[in-house]
């Protein structure tokens, strides 16, 4: 049994290079997982269908507990034509402090024509003095979808624990037959400053980014989800892109931010794709 890594910077632990290759496809209808290739610490679990065939929800795993410095993650998925499949995780990933080396994650998605991918995994925590980085490309074929969403909390603020050293980096590419679709590059160097900066955190712990992209969206659209927020302290915004629209959460709730998502995500599928949201079971909402 693979056993979580400490939190405290001094442990000594070999560190995880772990692969996951993914891909499905439509067959008849129904989408299905034809491959499923991984080296710990991830894994998927067993594809489950709980709106019907044609979409197929997995939930991909870190059976180690949590990420330090020297971890090197690779994920790898394909939508073949036609395929639509919805992808989580059952917990917050945890980001724990360095030991003095970086610890990154790799993430390549690639959408064939047709296809629907959703990207919607559950928060990132990322501990004070946590070293740390995501790449994530996402390519998409003309008639294409990508909805997805971040949500991190930088900090455990239950404990009081604010994000005042180490660093944080989130690269995120988004292309369309070879043109930029959305190009997001974040960077949040651990103190003081940028924490209260408004210009950084402005004090609150938690954001997020919610996308959708692939195709052309109606303006109307961009001031209906505007109208959703009903928020208190948090910080919303929504912006129409090229080939889709962007929104974004700064605030002191994930609670408030995944509510706020949900509701977003809930209005996109209805107007894009006639479908109502199902909720994953393992949100334990």
């Amino acid at each position: 049994m693979n056993q979580p890594h400490s939190s405290s910077p001094k442990s000594v632990s070999t560190n995880w290079h772990g692969t996951l290759s993914l891909k499905f496809a439509n067959r008849n209808g129904a989408t299905v997982l034809t491959e499923n290739l991984g080296q710990a610490p991830l894994k998927v679990q067993r594809p489950f269908y709980p709106e019907g065939n044609e979409v197929c929800h997995g939930v991909i795993m870190h059976t180690a507990g949590g990420i330090v410095g020297g971890d090197r993650l690779s994920l790898d998925l394909r939508l073949h034509p036609n395929s639509r499949a919805l992808i989580t995780t059952p917990a917050a990933a945890k980001i724990y402090r360095t030991n003095g080396r970086e610890a990154r994650q790799t993430i390549e998605i690639n959408v064939d024509e047709g296809a629907v991918i959703e990207w919607l995994p559950q928060e990132t925590i990322v501990f004070d003095g946590a070293l740390y980085r995501q790449d994530l490309r996402i390519n998409l074929a003309p008639s294409a979808h990508w909805i997805g969403w971040d949500m991190t909390r930088f900090g455990r603020s239950a404990r009081g624990e604010r994000f005042t050293s180490g660093e944080w980096r989130s690269h995120t590419e988004v292309w369309q037959q070879g043109r930029p679709l959305w190009i997001d590059r974040q960077w949040l160097p651990g103190n003081e400053a940028v924490f209260n900066s408004p210009h950084g955190l402005a004090g609150c712990p938690v954001v997020g980014s919610f996308a959708y992209l692939g195709q052309l969206v109606n303006p109307d659209l961009v001031q209906d989800l505007r109208s959703l927020w009903l928020g208190t302290a948090g910080e919303t915004g929504v912006t129409r892109l090229q080939s889709g629209l962007l929104c974004r959460y700064r605030g002191a709730s994930t609670i408030e931010m995944r509510q706020w998502f949900i509701a977003v995500w809930r209005l996109i599928r209805e107007t894009m794709f006639d479908r109502s949201v199902c909720i994953p079971r393992v949100w334990q909402l």
